[in-house]
């Protein structure tokens, strides 16, 4: 590479390194190993081992490589393709059990109301049948207990008739009278 020096001034004056102005500057290229230049044997020692990589098959091993990885994530991609499904098939299985989940609880409940229906009113037949058997059995007892007290007032009513008919015979009627009404019934037969 070249640098060219700028001229110190026109009127010939050697510049400050001791060349003159206007004249151009060469400097000497490093070489390495006294060889080349080393941008030459960079570039030298990049094409032999591309020719060394294309001979051994690198790039086909690369390729390989790179297909390989391919393959793989199109695997994994239809995994995940088949496992997306199954989890689409799964939430529609999930929402048909949720729906008919729904569906059996309204019917439950729908169920419920009818049993609870009958059963209230079936409890409301039975409370009109109990209280008219308890309304049957408190007149029956009540007719029971009339027909004992008059029974007994009958029973009373009977004893003090009794006692007073004995009272009255026992006023109105001597020895005597009995002797007489004895052998008037005895004469009249």
């Amino acid at each position: 590479m070249a640098d060219t020096a700028m001229p110190a001034a026109d009127h010939g004056v050697p510049a400050e390194n001791g060349v003159h102005a206007g004249a151009e500057v060469h400097h000497a290229e490093p070489l390495l190993l006294g060889v080349a230049p080393p941008v030459a044997v960079v570039s030298a020692s990049m094409l032999v081992l591309i020719l060394i990589a294309l001979w051994k098959g690198v790039h086909k091993m690369v390729a390989g490589g790179l297909d390989a990885k391919i393959d793989e994530i199109k695997a994994q991609l239809a995994e995940a393709q088949v496992l997306r499904s199954e989890a689409e098939a799964l939430r529609k299985e999930y929402a048909d059990k949720i729906a008919n989940a729904e569906k059996d609880a309204a019917s439950m409940l729908d169920h419920a109301r009818r049993e609870a229906e009958a059963i209230v009113a079936k409890a409301e037949v039975d409370t009109r049948d109990l209280i008219a058997r308890r309304e049957k059995m408190a007149e029956d007892r009540i007719s029971a207990a009339e027909l004992a007290a008059l029974s007994e007032v009958r029973i009373k009513a009977a004893a003090a008739a009794a006692g007073a008919a004995q009272g009255l015979i026992r006023t109105n009627y001597t020895a005597d009278a009995d002797r007489a009404m004895v052998d008037q019934s005895i004469g009249a037969i």
